[in-house]
């Protein structure tokens, strides 16, 4: 899930032209509130709860709202948890700068800002760590369970799909090849200014020439996933897996999702109970 500057010994992939996103200023977003729409089978959450564990039964006016496209996060999300974060964050950071940064962070790490700043030796050594890792993680990818099935149900409702990962194009190659299901855009980290900034997002509702209000973003990340969501203007669905989002460290974090589910298949059921899908 990471993405940033390539410095000048970390070449995981051929280098590629940075992307610069349209302005986006101008296109309207869907207040706040108007997101508010909620089902007794999922965790539907307005932004203004201190708690993610609260939730709310859906009034029966309701009016549902449309949806015309999905944008899904990768790691985590998409594809089996496989690079161990924490581990390689305490890699690059050390112990003590590690447990310093997380306990000012609750809701995580943002390790290629973290760098951002660090001398350009200091911050190849830290991108050959990265790198090590995501290797790792690359020759142990699996697919998340739902995932194909949720993809099948949004191609048979004509429900555009995208990709945004920070992680490196190599990953988003070998996920399409591997698993034979395709996103368009797929943007990972040579796409800048990359998640949390709203900007991949933006770029993808442009391309498809929707509303940011008729889209949703998937994702397993507080710092990445729903920030980014929020920010652009489109709802937002965390998953949650562990539950680990329920705990008291969360109530006070900026951004919050929209809806919360344990595992894709949950959100299948969320999108017809919720939303006109029209492609």
């Amino acid at each position: 899930m990471f993405n940033g500057l390539n410095p000048p010994h970390y070449q995981t992939i051929p280098t590629l032209p940075l992307v610069s996103a349209p302005n986006f200023h101008q296109m309207p977003l869907l207040p706040a509130l108007s997101r508010a729409i909620f089902s007794s089978s999922v965790h539907p959450l307005p932004r203004s709860f201190s708690s993610m564990s609260n939730f709310v039964t859906p009034s029966s006016s309701s009016v549902k709202a449309r949806l015309r496209g999905v944008v899904f996060d990768m790691d985590g999300t998409l594809t089996v948890p496989a690079i161990d974060f924490p581990a390689m964050y305490k890699a690059v950071l050390g112990e003590e700068e590690y447990v310093s940064i997380r306990k000012q962070k609750p809701s995580g790490i943002d390790i290629l800002q973290q760098i951002e700043d660090w001398s350009p030796d200091k911050q190849r050594q830290a991108y050959e760590i990265i790198a090590d890792y995501e290797k790792q993680g690359l020759d142990r990818l699996e697919i998340m369970p739902g995932a194909s099935e949720l993809c099948a149900f949004l191609d048979s409702r004509s429900i555009r799909r995208g990709l945004i990962t920070r992680n490196v194009k190599t990953a988003v190659d070998l996920f399409h090849e591997r698993f034979g299901i395709t996103f368009s855009p797929a943007l990972s980290r040579e796409f800048r200014p990359y998640k949390p900034d709203p900007a991949p997002l933006l770029h993808i509702c442009s391309t498809w020439e929707v509303r940011p209000s008729e889209v949703m973003m998937i994702g397993d990340s507080l710092k990445d996933d729903v920030a980014c969501g929020n920010r652009a203007g489109t709802f937002t669905c965390l998953l949650d897996e562990t539950g680990k989002y329920d705990s008291p460290r969360y109530e006070h974090v900026e951004y919050k999702p929209d809806y919360k589910v344990s595992c894709l298949a949950d959100i299948h059921s969320l999108l017809e109970a919720n939303f006109e899908l029209e492609p």
